[in-house]
């Protein structure tokens, strides 16, 4: 799944985005491009579930191709 997170700005943000996946799936794979926004992911946790708890967290991602 590949995201785009408008908020996510900083290092820090990046951290934060990576923790609340590894929350929901600790063997997820989390590759974060900060100056592009686009968080890459591998995960087996629910599609819909990441959305919304990145949402819940600050972080509203659009899927992109």
């Amino acid at each position: 799944m590949k995201l785009r997170i408008d908020a996510m700005t900083c290092g820090g943000c990046a951290r934060s985005v990576t923790a609340t996946i590894k929350d929901l799936d600790p063997n997820a794979t989390v590759q974060i491009d900060v100056a592009t926004k686009i968080v890459e992911i591998e995960s087996t946790a629910p599609q819909q579930k990441i959305l919304e708890t990145l949402a819940e967290d600050g972080f509203p991602a659009v899927q992109v191709a």
